[in-house]
């Protein structure tokens, strides 16, 4: 039995597997939050990696208030690097395979056309910035059967994400202002579920290998507002805003397109468009 610990399964992605579970009774999958395991304490989880006999991880925590972390960088550094760190080293030490969740946040979202996996990463956040540094520790440490996939942009019918908020605020107002100037492509969490449990059985590699994984296509913040309250039928004037105009604590990338192409080949992937994906979503909601 291939005993997987999720963790951070309280969160979109992580809520997004654990409903993909009952499909694959091949897997045995064990979810965990914080209240069931502290993932900056080393001594905790390897005790519950040798515990519960696991031989995959899939890392779906971070720390993701990207405003608040630009004033609580410690516990930022703990659960976006330190951790990762310390799941690269316990997997390495007991051959688990691994699979890390990253960002589009590492860049600073000065390119002019998708980002690949071997551009010069320059984050500008101190979330972008820890969210890095866990990517260099796993790939200095360098567990084999490991790869991370960096992504953006995340909604899903679980948790809290943009997606809701514009479907909250559509009830309450009838004029709404949204960010025009920043690019990018949403990606809906049960797409990404979808893509790891298929790719879960082929990795095998030596070293540490990077993947970019979003939904196809790209369009602004505005874009997406647009697109969500046409599907829903929602008569709201919905106005196109500069970034200046809504200032926040953490630098934001102005364009942060993923380009799949890697993980496409390597997995034979199929990614849905991202007007597609979010009508989908919708649906559940």
């Amino acid at each position: 039995m291939n005993n997987i610990l999720v963790t951070g399964s309280n969160g979109q992605l992580g809520s997004e597997l654990r409903d993909l579970a009952p499909k694959h009774p091949n897997y045995n999958f064990i979810f965990t939050d914080i209240e069931e395991l502290d993932i900056c304490n080393h001594t905790a989880v390897a005790n519950f990696i040798k515990g519960n006999h696991i031989n995959t991880i899939i890392n779906c925590a971070a720390y993701t208030a990207v405003d608040k972390a630009e004033e609580k960088v410690e516990i930022a550094e703990n659960i976006n690097h330190l951790a990762v760190a310390n799941f690269a080293q316990l997997a390495k030490e007991h051959h688990i395979k691994l699979i890390h969740i990253s960002t589009d946040y590492v860049f600073d979202g000065t390119n002019h056309k998708p980002y690949v996996e071997s551009d010069v990463p320059n984050p500008q956040s101190v979330y972008g910035k820890t969210k890095l540094a866990g990517e260099q520790a796993m790939q200095t440490i360098n567990p084999a059967n490991s790869i991370i996939i960096r992504t953006s942009w995340v909604y899903s019918r679980f948790g809290n994400n943009f997606v809701k908020t514009m479907l909250s605020l559509g009830k309450e107002r009838d004029t709404l202002n949204v960010v025009a100037d920043q690019i990018g492509t949403p990606t809906n969490a049960a797409d990404l579920a979808q893509a790891i449990v298929t790719i879960m059985p082929k990795i095998e590699n030596t070293i540490v290998e990077l993947f970019h994984y979003s939904n196809e296509g790209i369009c602004s913040w505005f874009d997406f507002a647009q697109a969500i309250f046409e599907i829903e039928g929602i008569a709201i004037k919905v106005n196109p805003i500069e970034s200046s105009q809504y200032p926040t604590p953490a630098k934001r990338p102005f364009y942060s397109v993923l380009n799949k192409k890697s993980i496409k080949e390597k997995y034979l992937l199929e990614i849905p468009y991202w007007k597609v994906a979010i009508v989908k979503c919708l649906k559940l909601l």
